[in-house]
């Protein structure tokens, strides 16, 4: 079983989408750079150009496990046999004026999109955030982003704040930024 300090929940966790295929959900560890590299290089296009950080980066993973590894971040990372499906990550920082707040980030493959992984994924973050005291979750995205919004919104995040050409895309090209945001408080729901 892998933990990190502050994380109560049981690693590795079995789950079964809802095309029947079954997964494990475990915590990154620094071996896992190379499977992520492979993970974000198989992603879209259009994926890459909307991610916050460039995850195709050898030295943006390196800085992830970095971040890992200071317990700034915790990610859950989605497996079909040796091939990630998919991660969650969750944000935070206990020294700064947002110590309250954690950030979600979540990926998908293509093949395993709309089958409840993104939801499961979440269901996890929902988890970590309480294991780690903090109030709440909040979620970036540009407004171009749509199926991203649903998913969120579904999941009972609520705007926040809308501003107007915030972020730069890999194609220099500004987008306006949407933050939702969730009370860990009103997430028991969610977990299982």
């Amino acid at each position: 079983m892998t933990e990190s300090p502050a994380v109560q929940r049981a690693y590795p966790r079995a789950i079964t989408l809802a095309n029947g295929a079954a997964l494990a959900l475990r915590l990154m560890t620094a071996r896992d750079a190379d499977a992520i590299a492979a993970f974000a290089r198989s992603l879209p296009a259009d994926d890459l150009l909307f991610l916050r950080t460039d995850i195709t980066s050898a030295a943006v993973i390196q800085q992830w496990v970095r971040n890992l590894e200071a317990g700034r971040t915790v990610t859950v990372v989605a497996e079909a046999g040796p091939e990630v499906a998919g991660y969650a990550s969750l944000h935070h920082h206990e020294t700064s004026w947002h110590r309250h707040l954690g950030e979600i980030r979540i990926q998908a493959a293509q093949r395993y999109r709309s089958q409840g992984l993104g939801r499961a994924l979440a269901g996890e973050v929902f988890a970590l955030a309480r294991d780690l005291g903090l109030r709440k979750i909040v979620a970036q995205m540009t407004v171009d982003q749509k199926g991203a919004i649903a998913t969120f919104e579904r999941l009972g995040f609520r705007p926040e704040a809308l501003l107007q050409d915030f972020v730069i895309d890999r194609s220099d090209r500004t987008r306006d930024l949407l933050v939702m945001a969730y009370d860990v408080d009103g997430l028991t729901e969610h977990v299982d």
